[in-house]
């Protein structure tokens, strides 16, 4: 990386990252944030899958397709290019336990913004503004907590943005065969289950 781009990241870094005497309060609203506000993402997808109409649940695909390009590019990425993580090179102060791997991009930023950007490419502006600000929070928490760089999360953004182009021109070509296969196989899967639950989750408008 660019060593004055570098220079700019880490002094970032090292502005947001939590210092000894930080109110307990905060860094536990921190650790919160970090490690399980992703349990939002999953819980959002099955409500539009499971409660609307057919544009809903194209939306939660979409936005699964999305999130799966992005944590590929991801992997494809970090096959490529190592970049540590702050605590790797004993800078600022690390909060949370993590794995020392690879910083660049963020898997947990990458995995916000795709589905975020999911949601505005598909015109669910209450949800993605919503989502906007949640993952904004999710970033900013990793970095203070210290397992993240700021750059970690613009490349994340970048990757989920490369995401959202990618299958938005693989949606005009498959997406209506996809949702079609989906939906068979939500169908097929749920009428397992006992009655009166399978028709709960049955009724696609």
């Amino acid at each position: 990386m660019n060593t004055l781009l570098e220079t700019y990241n880490q002094d970032l870094f090292l502005t947001i990252n939590a210092l000894p005497g930080t109110p307990g309060w905060l860094i536990d609203f921190a650790t919160f944030s970090a490690e399980y506000l992703i349990f939002l993402l999953p819980l959002m997808l099955l409500i539009y899958w499971f409660t609307g109409g057919r544009a809903e649940r194209e939306t939660a695909l979409f936005a699964i397709v999305t999130a799966i390009t992005g944590l590929t590019l991801n992997f494809l990425c970090s096959a490529f290019y190592f970049h540590p993580r702050p605590f790797m090179i004993r800078l600022g102060h690390l909060w949370i336990d993590h794995a020392a791997d690879t910083s660049f991009p963020s898997d947990h930023g990458t995995l916000f913004f795709s589905i975020t950007l999911a949601l505005w490419a598909r015109g669910n502006w209450g949800s993605g503004g919503i989502l906007t600000l949640v993952s904004l929070l999710v970033a900013w928490s990793r970095i203070f907590l210290g397992v993240h760089f700021p750059l970690d999360m613009a490349g994340a953004l970048g990757v989920a943005a490369v995401a959202v182009i990618i299958v938005t021109l693989f949606w005009r070509k498959k997406g209506e065969t996809l949702l079609s296969c989906c939906e068979a196989v939500s169908i097929c899967l749920f009428s397992l289950l006992p009655e009166r639950i399978y028709q709960l989750f049955s009724r696609h408008p």
